[in-house]
């Protein structure tokens, strides 16, 4: 399956999140953060970005990531998002192209993350912060759909399964995968997924 880049998309995308109920949670000692799955155009077909942190990153330096941090005092996510996507990959993306919002994912590193889903077209002036991030990936939508993916692995450590999404040929695991499998769950799929009891390896704990 694949997905074009066009305005059946985008409205396709739109109406599911506006009739999704997502659960909102409060922050009670985590660090309230936002990201910004952003869909994009790639060659002829739908795409979403993803980075790769820094080397030099204080916290999970050379991980898969999607655009985003902390929410500054007085933000909202929306404006977090925004502002992350534009200091970390220069894309200055107007509120306007925001298509709705996905379940808040409380993080073992001590995050409360509210993933925010953003349509940009223009990619022109797209480069990375060096000081942040080490490569922008477009990455098909398809493979958010893929009959192999994800996978749930149990461990020792958790009751909770550990997902794990493949991507291309190498994989990603919670908070990314979480997000980004809700979204394909949700914005693509229509279905009323929740993702929170997903758990992340235990590498990603502190």
């Amino acid at each position: 399956m694949s997905f074009i880049f066009d305005d059946n998309l985008r409205g396709g995308v739109s109406e599911r999140l506006t009739r999704f109920t997502r659960e909102a949670r409060a922050a009670q000692g985590l660090k309230h953060a936002a990201v910004a799955i952003t869909l994009v155009p790639h060659e002829t077909e739908a795409a979403f970005l993803l980075t790769r942190r820094a080397p030099k990153m204080n916290a999970h330096a050379g991980q898969w990531a999607l655009p985003g941090g902390r929410i500054d005092k007085g933000e909202t996510p929306v404006e977090a998002a925004l502002r992350e996507l534009s200091e970390e990959v220069a894309l200055e993306v107007p509120p306007s192209q925001v298509l709705g919002l996905l379940d808040d994912y409380p993080t073992r590193s001590g995050y409360l993350i509210t993933p925010v889903v953003v349509w940009a077209a223009d990619l022109s002036a797209m480069h990375p912060n060096e000081a942040e991030v080490a490569s922008i990936h477009r990455i098909a939508l398809r493979e958010l759909v893929r009959p192999d993916s994800p996978v749930f692995l149990t461990i020792p450590e958790s009751e909770r399964p550990v997902i794990r999404l493949l991507i291309g040929d190498d994989h990603i695991h919670a908070p990314t995968a979480a997000l980004l499998y809700q979204f394909a769950e949700v914005g693509l799929r229509a279905r009323e997924t929740r993702v929170s009891d997903l758990e992340q390896p235990v590498w990603a704990w502190g």
